[in-house]
């Protein structure tokens, strides 16, 4: 098996799963479209027969995610920051808007550029939508919630935010995105439909540098037995989402239409704490790797946990992917990478 392999048994996953839903002689715009998610959703897009216009500026997503699409009809990329002004001649059916640097380990550094992605590019997004009466559907995040203190956490809770604080920059952009969305929807009876994704991982999340969130890190960790790096005590806990289960749970998100004008929870309510996830992932890799502490970064979430009963009822969606089924997966993408740079 290649890591060419490895995609397209999740797409073929994640078509079967979505069984009669297909975008199909649709024309869809994907901003954010060569990052993690983003392309992902390109190629499934393309898969069903949808025209596919990817808009990256490449600051965190990967032209190498997209390669093997560039070649097709169907599917044009356009490098460009979706803060900045963009028209398009084509007529769009939707818009899904992913475009925005996603790891905490970015936020302080390139704040200024999260919060315009998620603000300006968000009002870009809607503006396109708006003038080519399309359908949006905007990615915002479990972030939201902030330190919840409701657990699990349901689409009602309003959230635990510091806005001053270091987080502050994502969690405060993403709600000004949804509201931002929701104010287009009252005053120009726009169609958009808001995503709240919990913590994702699988094949082509990167590992590198200020990119690598936990379990990228944990992994690439763990294959070269360099410590696995904890921060705080490791008890504080998560909930992990395998990809593909994350990528038909938006696909079902903007194909419904009893979803439009909503907020939905996409995640796996299955909680663990990081601890539990080295462990795990030091098992399947059969690595020697220490665990190493380091200082907890400010304002991090002791608990997430999503409530998908609103998922459940209204998209027909659960994820299917158990852990460790999800990480054996990803663990072999890794070492096909690993394999290919050696």
């Amino acid at each position: 098996m290649d890591k060419k392999d490895v995609i397209q048994e999740g797409i073929k996953e994640i078509l079967k799963n979505l069984k009669d839903i297909s975008f199909e002689d649709q024309t869809v715009l994907v901003t954010g479209g060569a990052g993690f998610l983003g392309s992902w959703l390109c190629d499934v897009l393309v898969e069903q027969n949808a025209k596919v216009i990817c808009l990256d500026n490449l600051a965190s997503g990967l032209e190498t995610n997209i390669s093997h699409l560039l070649d097709r009809e169907d599917f044009k990329f356009i490098k460009h920051d979706i803060s900045q002004p963009i028209y398009f001649d084509e007529k769009i059916d939707i818009v899904m808007h992913l475009a925005s640097r996603a790891s905490p380990l970015e936020f302080d550094k390139f704040p200024i550029q999260i919060i315009k992605a998620n603000t300006l590019g968000t009002w870009i997004s809607l503006g396109i939508a708006k003038k080519h009466k399309a359908k949006l559907l905007f990615t915002s995040t479990s972030e939201v919630y902030g330190d919840a203190q409701v657990i699990p956490t349901p689409e009602t809770y309003n959230g635990n935010v510091n806005p001053v604080g270091i987080r502050g920059c994502y969690d405060e952009s993403k709600r000004v995105g949804e509201a931002m969305c929701m104010a287009y929807a009252r005053q120009h009876g726009l169609d958009v439909k808001i995503a709240r994704i919990f913590n994702t991982y699988g094949p082509r999340m990167r590992a590198d540098g200020v990119y690598g969130r936990v379990i990228p890190r944990f992994v690439h960790q763990a294959l070269n037995n360099e410590p696995i790096t904890i921060f705080g005590d490791g008890k504080q806990t998560r909930s992990f989402c395998y990809v593909t289960d994350q990528i038909e749970g938006l696909l079902r998100l903007a194909w419904f239409d009893s979803a439009r004008g909503q907020v939905v929870n996409i995640g796996n309510p299955k909680e663990m704490t990081i601890l539990e996830l080295a462990e795990i992932v030091k098992e399947i890799t059969n690595s020697n790797s220490p665990l190493e502490f380091h200082p907890l970064p400010p304002d991090d979430p002791k608990r997430r946990c999503p409530d998908i009963s609103k998922a459940r009822k209204l998209l027909k969606w659960d994820p299917k992917i158990e852990l460790e089924e999800g990480l054996k997966k990803t663990i072999e993408w890794f070492k096909l990478m690993k394999f290919d740079k050696n």
